[in-house]
């Protein structure tokens, strides 16, 4: 568990111009698993003890942090994010919070998962962003209520030990507990604000929810799939192909750079587990001008397996959900999508239900991992 030291400390005063001009942030290596936190698979901030300047829900907004200079209300400064207010003593003799006053809030992951980083984001929060945080986890089965995740009877694993942080600053925190994870508990000391939180990791899903719905999309993020490489992420990345729903506008999906070549891109991507895929979607939902000419799906079994094509070589339409029934059931760990020459796909979505082994391996993740 480690912070990113450079970013501690404080942050200069705004000086006008672009707010994000002198702005510390870094490329972590674990922001290439999908966020965990996302409000697009259903994540939610359901409690907080205090939300008096801002409110705790702009935590998981996917956008960055906005600032307007000259934005205030009746209770000060409009924050984007979530901010508390200040804590005082006991008495004037003793006006000073004490070591153990922390504000809290409640985090509900979109998707269950073992977390491999976190990024604690105090964008714009300069004169007022806490002097410390941490992030504790807990794993409960079905949607418990902020009562029933703030009982004595809930074990909490410390995720981020209380660490300082930097103001105006994407603070990062890689994870090494390996372990399955519902929901966070997000802590400053003593108060103060955060713009945003991310939460990257691997989703793991229920075996028996997927066993009871039988056939499903083998490759979507909330199901427990995950783009691993692409040849391209000019523009967005890979994920958002396996992103819960159709695309809502033409950045929420996967669009390359101009090719100038004679080569094409792709996507690789690991399925939940060995599934035997029957069908099969390529959505180019809002890429009207700039979606694939024609795309490709292959699959292969196993980390070193051959690829198989599965969906020759096929003219896409724009702005279109292009649907296919496959001849034979094709079984599966991973799928790549290529696209020909470059451009654009919103949505990939693989049907088909886990093989015997595919379930096996599933289950005994899902018991390693404490689910």
């Amino acid at each position: 568990m480690t912070a990113i030291p450079s970013f501690t400390g404080d942050a200069n005063p705004y000086g006008g111009g672009d707010p994000y001009a002198d702005y510390r942030t870094a490329d972590f290596p674990f922001a290439r698993y999908a966020n965990l936190a996302d409000r697009r698979l259903g994540a939610g901030v359901v409690a907080a003890n205090d939300e008096f300047f801002a409110q705790r829900e702009n935590l998981l907004v996917p956008e960055r942090a906005e600032f307007d200079p000259e934005h205030f209300g009746h209770k000060g400064k409009i924050m984007d994010g979530w901010e508390t207010r200040r804590r005082r003593g006991a008495s004037a003799d003793h006006p000073w919070p004490t070591a153990e006053d922390h504000d809290w809030a409640l985090v509900r992951l979109g998707a269950p998962g073992v977390i491999r980083g976190i990024v604690v984001d105090t964008a714009h929060f300069r004169g007022n962003y806490p002097q410390a945080v941490s992030v504790e986890g807990t794993s409960l089965p079905g949607s418990p209520s902020p009562e029933e995740l703030l009982g004595d009877d809930v074990k909490w694993t410390t995720l981020v030990p209380r660490t300082p942080v930097g103001g105006h600053a994407a603070n990062g925190f890689e994870v090494s507990v390996r372990q399955r994870f519902t929901h966070l508990r997000l802590n400053q000391h003593p108060d103060g604000g955060i713009a945003r939180l991310r939460v990257h990791g691997e989703v793991v899903p229920d075996p028996g929810w997927l066993e009871a719905l039988g056939t499903f999309d083998v490759v979507a993020l909330e199901n427990g799939g995950r783009a691993e490489d692409a040849s391209n992420l000019f523009y967005s990345p890979a994920s958002n192909t396996i992103q819960p729903g159709r695309s809502r506008k033409m950045d929420d999906g996967w669009e390359t750079r101009r090719r100038r070549d004679q080569g094409h891109d792709w996507i690789r991507y690991r399925l939940v587990s060995q599934a035997r895929i029957r069908a099969l979607e390529i959505d180019t939902a809002y890429l009207k001008g700039n979606s694939a000419g024609w795309a490709s799906v292959s699959v292969r079994d196993g980390e070193d397996g051959e690829w198989r094509e599965i969906l020759p070589r096929t003219r896409l339409q724009p702005d279109t959900n292009h649907r296919f029934v496959l001849p034979a059931p094709a079984v599966g760990t991973h799928a790549r999508v290529d696209i020909f020459p470059d451009g654009g796909i919103s949505r990939l979505r693989l049907f088909g239900s886990l093989t015997q082994e595919g379930t096996s391996r599933l289950v005994a993740r899902h018991q390693e991992l404490g689910g």
